[in-house]
């Protein structure tokens, strides 16, 4: 019994140093050399813009014009444009599209029921009420919707169907449906023939079940992230491990995106006091954000989009322009 446990404990230590040395080499190692090659654009929300307390159309200009980013990662909200079933409200959306449309800026829109940010599914409320054959159906006839009305645009470059559809530990959704998704794509394929690119958890997911769905794959990348039980913890995985896991599932590195590369705080503070700047601040401050952004030239990959640019903006017209600075560099090279 005593040799039994010595080798246990053995195997426990063995384990754990190869784990720490794997660790070690993981940051120091030359595969995680910068690409300097990769291109950045952000994404983009109206009503993200407009809980920060800003006019979107105005913020939506700041970034393509005072910023120059030509690349957008836009949402098509199901709850804002078919709030009433069987009627669509375009003029939003629209608009983004004609701006980008004059500026040659490229646009990967978010088709579906799932969308970026909180509470990830944006079901209008006559939908919520669906058995799930129905609810489904009603998606299907959103997305046709969508495509139909925006694939003459030239601006229109990518599909992403669905958001981390199959991310089921975040969010406010039914469980995610792998053969529903599959019809989506189906669906976007037989309407038009731009790629289609499928989302996952960067960090949390091994990606096998969305890998190799859609022509590319897009991760998020969240180094600084808030749990309710550990409260603010940040993520050790060094960004070859990224270009790694991709390489063990068959990906090249222009098949995998960053669709969301962290760079404002996880939770935002609801007030604008010089307090709450501060905090958040500390949680995101240009120091981070420039270790952020020089984390995604490491991992190898050819495009990533920030997450958070409209709080830059509230930041800026909060009289901080730290930031702000930092994307002008960026996007201005």
């Amino acid at each position: 019994m005593i040799k039994f446990f010595k080798k246990i404990i053995f195997v426990f230590l063995t384990v754990l140093v190869a784990a720490f040395l794997f660790f070690i080499f993981a940051w120091i190692s030359p595969l995680n050399k910068k690409n300097q090659d990769i291109k950045f654009g952000a994404n983009f929300s109206r009503y993200y813009a407009e809980s920060l307390g800003l006019d979107w159309q105005e913020t939506y200009l700041a970034m393509v014009d005072e910023l120059g980013i030509k690349f957008l990662r836009l949402e098509s909200e199901w709850n804002g444009i078919e709030a009433q079933k069987g009627s669509y409200f375009f003029k939003d959306l629209d608009w983004q599209i004609a701006e980008a449309e004059k500026r040659n800026v490229e646009v990967m829109l978010v088709l579906g029921e799932r969308q970026p940010h909180w509470p990830e599914c944006h079901t209008p409320a006559w939908a919520r009420k669906e058995v799930k054959e129905d609810r489904q159906k009603a998606i299907l006839g959103f997305i046709r919707e969508v495509v139909t009305r925006y694939k003459k645009s030239p601006a229109i470059k990518v599909w992403q169907v669905e958001n981390e559809p199959l991310f089921d530990i975040f969010g406010e959704c039914p469980p995610g449906d792998r053969e529903f998704l599959k019809e989506e794509i189906a669906l976007v394929k037989s309407l038009d023939t731009r790629p289609v690119l499928i989302t996952d958890s960067g960090e949390v997911s091994s990606w096998v079940r969305t890998a190799h769905l859609g022509d590319y794959l897009g991760i998020s990348i969240y180094r600084v992230v808030y749990n309710h039980y550990f409260g603010y913890f940040y993520h050790f995985f060094a960004p070859f491990t990224y270009r790694l896991k991709a390489n063990l599932l068959g990906l090249s590195r222009n098949e995998v995106i960053i669709s969301e590369l962290q760079a404002e705080p996880w939770k935002r503070m609801d007030s604008n006091s010089p307090e709450e700047i501060i905090k958040q601040k500390e949680l995101m401050g240009p120091e981070r954000v420039k270790n952020h952004i020089d984390f995604a030239r490491k991992t190898g990959f050819s495009k990533a989009y920030v997450w958070g640019v409209e709080w830059w903006y509230w930041l800026y017209k909060q009289g901080d322009s730290s930031i702000w600075e930092i994307g002008k560099k960026l996007w201005q090279r």
